[in-house]
């Protein structure tokens, strides 16, 4: 009988711990916006971008998460690049990435990851030369990594600041951009 209660109360005990990294598990949508600094051609160029992302995450063992993502954004005034004769600019126009990211549950409501994945960037190539100007629009594929901390706010919401890395180098030509993004999404 003794036994039997131990049990019950063993049960019991572990159905009202915290959730921990059950926090950050299952399927979420949101929108984020931050800084660019796009470095190409030898010019570097600021910018601000905004965007909306989706991904799953899985709690794969106590307080660890898995998870997959991807993401869309839109820059502006993110043009790149000095003008003058046989020199080369780069307008990025959209971008969108698919990414893994493994984090750690920490506090119960705050979620430590680091994140890698494929990047697409569209831009327009513009090229002037002694006979005249050379436009054209190109898709530049490239990987990033990156790492941030996300908070649960409501048991809906959480909100996030991130870094990322995103090398697009192709060519021989040097095309790297540093982001700070900060986010806010909707957990169902």
């Amino acid at each position: 009988m003794n036994r039997l209660m131990l049990a019950g109360a063993a049960l019991l005990a572990l159905s009202s711990a915290p959730a921990l990294a059950q926090e950050f598990q299952g399927p979420y949508v949101g929108v984020q916006a931050g800084w660019n600094h796009d470095i190409a051609i030898n010019d570097k160029k600021d910018a601000f971008i905004g965007g909306v992302y989706a991904g799953y995450d899985r709690e794969v063992s106590p307080n660890v998460v898995l998870g997959l993502e991807g993401g869309f954004s839109l820059g502006a005034s993110d043009r790149i690049g000095p003008a003058g004769t046989d020199q080369a600019t780069i307008d990025p126009h959209y971008s969108f990435d698919v990414s893994a990211r493994a984090g750690y549950v920490v506090g119960e409501r705050n979620l430590l990851y680091v994140r890698g994945g494929y990047a697409n960037t569209r831009a327009r190539l513009t090229r002037d030369i002694a006979d005249g100007t050379f436009s054209d629009n190109r898709t530049y594929d490239g990987w990033f990594v990156g790492g941030g901390v996300e908070r649960k706010l409501l048991d809906n919401v959480s909100t996030r600041l991130e870094y990322r890395f995103n090398d697009f180098g192709s060519d021989n030509r040097t095309f790297q951009r540093h982001q700070v993004l900060v986010g806010v999404a909707y957990r169902f």
